[in-house]
């Protein structure tokens, strides 16, 4: 956990347009960013992410109030919206950019992570394929991906695979919905 009462955790789990676009509701988040993480190259294009070639994982870095939101009911959220038993895929988005994992900044966020897919590693059967890693070489995603799903709600992948994340989210979580929500 960060200090000054934010805390602050990085998630992979596929695109990160469904991940800012569900977070971005949850009750004691701060803010949420869309971002790159755990390659090999510094500061790597959205493009060049694409090609599996840089490592790097498409994640959201999110910073929370822990007296509103702890860091395992995001990962609760997390484990929903996703699916953390397919490898590096999430539906049609195939590569090991798509990957699930969650990337900590700090020693005591890594322990409640490995309970955390300790406990759901038993209750998926043992096929929980999340890493868990340090978070290193984060870079902040380009402009237009920052509020996607916000600023184009019709657009098709909005349409036919964010707002169904998000409508899972707030019908599964809606003690965590934000006041000012809303509905998109």
């Amino acid at each position: 956990m960060s200090h000054a009462g934010t805390g602050r955790i990085t998630l992979g789990g596929g695109c990160f347009w469904c991940t800012e676009a569900v977070f971005s509701r949850v009750r004691g988040v701060k803010s949420v960013e869309p971002g790159y993480c755990n390659g090999q190259q510094p500061e790597p294009s959205y493009e060049q992410v694409c090609t599996g070639q840089t490592g790097h994982a498409e994640v959201v870095r999110i910073e929370y109030d822990p007296g509103q939101v702890s860091l395992r009911q995001l990962l609760e959220v997390f484990f929903c919206i996703h699916d953390p038993t397919s490898l590096n895929r999430q539906g049609a988005d195939v590569g090991t950019q798509y990957r699930s994992g969650i990337y900590y900044e700090h020693v005591d966020d890594e322990a409640v992570a490995r309970d955390f897919l300790a406990e759901a590693g038993k209750a998926l059967g043992g096929r929980v394929v999340t890493e868990l890693q340090a978070l290193r070489l984060y870079s902040t995603a380009e402009p237009y991906h920052h509020q996607y799903f916000a600023r184009n709600p019709d657009q098709g992948y909005c349409v036919f695979v964010v707002a169904g994340k998000v409508d899972k989210f707030m019908k599964t979580f809606r003690h965590l919905l934000r006041d000012d929500a809303g509905t998109y």
